[in-house]
């Protein structure tokens, strides 16, 4: 029906309303039942009074009584503001497993305790959790609400927010902040915090409180109480379970939880743990078997980005067999097809908290190390190694295992920077952690030896740090891979075996390092042939190894060889070559063959200057080679610019501050020395100690050997009581750097040895010196020219203690090894006979003693020339000797020819020649020749206390001697 004027209607049994009061229905057989419902006035008033709104909540339940660590974090939240209006959401974030939901609990339920509500929990990861998280909070406020779709019971709990203050809101793990953004610009009256994984900066949702891992302590209190183990043993162990762990604090509470309830020591789930990470992670305590677990918590991570990015989780992967240390970032940039592609799964794993990402470095946590490497699947035995640019070029082929990946890229990471190189050092030691991870957890049974290569540049770097001994196990592995993979008759199995015996020489056991030498020369020759260069280099290495085992003429027809091949193959011009001439010079120089090894040095240094140019660091190398061949010959003088202009070299080339640079200052030190220079080559030797330590460290053994040469000149100087500390901390550094046996831990107990020789402590040298002997002869052999060395220190110690008889077999002993080693006309064995016959005269055996000197000068002189110092020192035994026997006017003319020599060679002003001054003098007065000593003693003096100054024991002799003399002068006098 229509009306006039009012609304109308179109179709069959249609209706028009204008205005009704009541019920319209239309259809046949439609019922109609009207009630009304008349309720009390205060039937509708809050379902709950204000005091009880201030307790409401629906807080889980603690996962644990035992809360450490967070104290600063808990009091971060206490202190956000909860009342007022534009209060900004606050995030907890971290990985699973962190503890962020504990976190937020404990502070929940402070609110609570506070008197503050409501507090509302809200698991988040979904919006539609959120949805029935807030509509679950609309009933609790009023069991009305319990028939409203949810949606509309979401938006009246968010209204009913909106008119309070002083509740708190968790969300709790949530994935995407995107659908929150709406709700959390209407919730701003009171507090919400959100837990999350995700890294939600940037995104709107507030601040941020970031979660680490616990301090090691922490983590130590936590299972101390979870576990009720007090006792010392079990804090050991449980110490290292918590490092083992991570510090998690999740994996604290499991295990904790699990070694509670079973009664499983702390010993035995550690080895569990280690064993099998997987599956004890996974495991729950008895009768708990919903508890949370690491595993399970990561696993749903782990699904979530594989759907999101196919990238992310093999990538997480390959970190897993890296250390849990922070890496250079850039190591990651050849892991995927594109940068593009390892910045995009970086960027999701630091989103899901899975890694710790900064502009630099990624880190990951030891314990998803573990869980991930336990669940990688095997990697195929058919796997074969390939380089990284070609894993996406052939898509049929199945990608590397991630464990090879690691390898791959931490390979092309190491291959930026030459180990040897100081600049590059930084960059090494933050590679360092990683490799060594990668060689204990690498378990791709490819048959390649990338990883070889890895290890063995590793070793190449440990060894410029002086760090041998860590050196030498990633070296045997290098070979052991290597030799499996390509076979024991490949060019790189030489290299290995080259590589390991190197770093064997560098800890003093040469007689291993030899066999090796000796293989890798029969490899390379039958692989490469006899005239190829590389045949040149091991037969170097080989004759190294025979010189530093005091087999020089062996070592010499293989350096001769060396050169012949270098020379034949690379042409006579060529920087090879020229290093085969240095090693050809330094063993002739060995046989004490100096005249035949000086030309050979020249011409080194002239093909280097040509080849590479005057300010080459190589060309200094070179300058500095000859520089030691003329002094051998007594040609100081001509050594010194030698040395000074290879320190300019050096010193522009690489730097004020550079290590070779040190190197080069001892030298020149070591050359003033010889030149009685003391006060000039000081400052040198400090300025090298002080480079050397800020480059290599305070530990590394050339900061020992700088200290050891400090203090030399100290001593020379006379300043034996600063020289002492620093003797004994070189041979602390040296024995704690390369063990108590090494050849060098020997060389700094004969030195340390020689400063309480020289401050008169015999009875303390002499324990020293018999170590020292003990140590060389066992690593180098009885019959090592080192050894008789060590036998001269001892046997002169001896014999200042007096006891000469003991003495004299030690001495004898030395030069018959060095007579057997070096032969009847080496230098060294003019020395051993200059010992001995001291020994003899000491004795009072002067006609003994008589022919060993007149031999030792016959050598010295045939061998080093009439006017070299030692030439000099050997005129001046001879002397003594023929003095002792009352034989003057023969010792006179000796010591006159001793003095031209010294006064010659070294100057006017030399320490050495104060001492030929003062056995002329004496000589003299022998003769009753008191007038013309005098000036000599008293010349002698002068030169001694300008030299060595005022204090020194030297200066105190010359005094003595020049008292004595002037006394018979007087008494001479009153005779006559």
């Amino acid at each position: 029906m229509t009306l006039p004027g009012g609304p109308t209607a179109g179709g069959e049994r249609s209706t028009a309303v204008d205005a009704n009061s009541g019920v319209l229905a239309t259809g046949d057989g439609t019922r109609i039942e009207q009630r009304t419902l008349v309720l009390p006035p205060d039937a509708l008033k809050p379902a709950l009074t204000e005091d009880t709104l201030a307790g409401l909540h629906n807080l889980p339940h603690l996962d644990s009584a035992v809360f450490e660590g967070r104290n600063d974090a808990l009091k971060a939240l206490a202190d956000l503001p909860s009342t007022g209006t534009g209060i900004v959401a606050q995030s907890v974030k971290g990985m699973g497993g962190v503890g962020k939901s504990t976190l937020v609990l404990r502070h929940a339920r402070q609110h609570v305790a506070s008197g503050r509500g409501p507090v509302w929990w809200i698991p988040a990861e979904s919006p539609e959790e959120v949805t029935a998280g807030l509509a679950e909070l609309a009933v609790a406020l009023n069991p009305v609400h319990v028939a409203m779709p949810l949606d509309e019971a979401a938006g009246w709990a968010v209204s009913w927010l909106q008119g309070r203050s002083d509740w708190l809101v968790v969300l709790d793990n949530v994935e995407d902040p995107t659908p929150l953004q709406p709700l959390l610009g209407r919730l701003s009256t009171g507090q919400v915090l959100i837990s999350t994984r995700r890294d939600l900066r940037n995104r709107g949702i507030g601040t941020v409180l970031t979660l680490d891992t616990l301090h090691p302590q922490a983590s130590l209190t936590v299972l101390r109480d979870l576990t009720g183990r007090h006792t010392d043993a079990d804090t050991r162990h449980l110490q290292d379970l918590a490092n083992e762990l991570g510090h998690l604090p999740l994996g604290l509470q499991q295990a904790g939880a699990y070694l509670a309830q079973t009664r499983t020591s702390p010993y035995d789930y550690l080895v569990r743990l280690r064993e099998d990470p997987a599956t004890t992670l996974a495991t729950t305590p008895p009768g708990d078997p919903h508890q949370r677990t690491i595993a399970r918590l990561w696993s749903v991570t782990l699904t979530t980005l594989q759907n999101t990015d196919p990238n992310a989780v093999p990538l997480l992967q390959t970190l897993a067999y890296l250390a849990p240390t922070p890496l250079p970032r850039n190591v990651l940039d050849t892991a995927l097809p594109a940068r593009q592609d390892v910045d995009q799964a970086l960027g999701l794993l630091a989103a899901y908290s899975m890694i710790t990402l900064t502009d630099t470095t990624v880190t990951i946590h030891r314990l998803l190390q573990a869980v991930l490497r336990a669940t990688a699947p095997p990697a195929s035995p058919l796997e074969k190694p390939r380089r990284l640019t070609f894993w996406w070029r052939s898509k049929p082929r199945p990608l590397p295992h991630t464990s090879g990946v690691a390898v791959a890229v931490l390979l092309r990471a190491a291959q930026r920077e030459d180990p040897h190189e100081v600049e590059s050092w930084p960059y090494w030691q933050e590679l360092l952690p990683h490799i060594l991870a990668i060689a204990d957890s690498h378990l791709t049974p490819s048959p390649g030896d990338e990883l070889a290569q890895l290890l063995g540049t590793t070793g190449s770097f440990l060894r410029s740090r002086g760090q041998a001994r860590q050196a030498l196990p990633l070296e045997q592995r290098a070979l052991m891979i290597t030799e499996a993979a390509l076979g024991p008759d490949h060019p790189s199995t030489a290299i290995r075996l080259g590589n390991l015996a190197g770093t064997l020489s560098d800890l003093g056991r040469r007689a291993e390092a030899l066999p090796l030498e000796e293989r890798a020369l029969v490899i390379t020759e039958a692989a490469l042939g006899p005239d190829h260069p590389s045949t040149a280099l091991r037969l170097g290495n080989l004759a190294r190894t025979l010189g530093e085992l005091g087999r020089y003429e062996e070592a010499l027809p293989l350096d001769q060889r060396a050169l012949v091949i270098t020379e034949a193959a690379l042409g006579p011009d060529h920087p090879d070559t020229a290093t085969s001439l240095g090693n050809l010079a330094r063993t002739l120089s060995d046989l004490g063959r100096y005249e035949e090894s000086l030309p050979l040095e020249e011409r080194a240094l002239v093909i280097t200057e040509a080849a590479l140019g005057p300010d080459h660091p190589t060309t200094a190398i070179a300058l500095g080679n000859l520089a030691t061949t003329l002094g051998e010959l007594g040609r100081r003088a001509e050594a010194l610019p030698l040395e000074e202009r290879a320190l300019v070299i050096t010193e522009a080339a690489l730097g004020p501050d550079h290590p070779t640079t040190a190197l080069r200052l001892g030298n020149l030190a070591r050359t003033l020395g010889e030149l009685g220079r003391y006060e000039e080559a000081l400052p040198l030797e400090e300025r090298a100690l002080v480079i050397t330590e800020a480059a290599l460290g305070p530990d590394h053994p050339s900061t020992a050997i700088r200290l050891g040469n400090l203090a030399g000149t100290l001593s020379d100087l006379g300043r034996y009581e600063e020289a002492l500390p620093l003797k004994r901390r070189a041979l602390m550094i040296t024995e704690a750097a390369l063990g108590p046996d090494h050849p060098s831990t020997a060389i700094r107990l004969g030195n340390l040895a020689a400063t309480f020789h020289e401050l008169g402590w015999y009875e303390e040298a002499l324990p020293l010196e018999e170590r020292a002997l003990v140590i060389t002869e066992a690593v180098l052999g009885p019959d090592h020219p080192s050894t008789t060395i060590r036998l001269g220190n001892l046997a002169r110690t001896l014999g200042e203690l007096g006891r000469y008889e003991e003495a004299l077999p030690l001495k004898r002993r030395a030069l018959v090894i060095t007579e057997a080693v070096l032969g009847p006309d080496h230098p060294s064995t003019a020395i051993r006979l200059g010992n001995l016959a001291r020994t003899l005269s000491d004795l009072g055996r002067y006609e003994e003693a008589l022919p060993l000197d007149q031999r030792a000068l016959v050598i010295t002189e045939a061998v080093l020339g009439p006017d070299h110092p030692s030439t000099a020192i050997r005129l001046g035994n001879l002397a003594r000797t023929l003095s002792d026997l009352g034989r003057y006017e023969e010792a006179l003319p000796l010591d006159q020819r001793a003095l031209v020599i010294t006064e010659a060679a070294l100057g006017p002003d030399h320490p050495d020649t104060a001492t030929s001054l003062g056995n002329l003098a004496r000589t003299l007065s022998d003769l009753g020749r008191y007038e013309e000593a005098l000036p000599l003693e008293e010349r002698a003096l002068v030169i001694t206390e300008a030299t060595l100054g005022p204090d020194h024991p030297d200066t105190a002799l010359r005094l003595g001697n020049l008292a004595r003399l002037q006394g018979a002068i007087a008494d001479d006098e009153e005779a006559s």
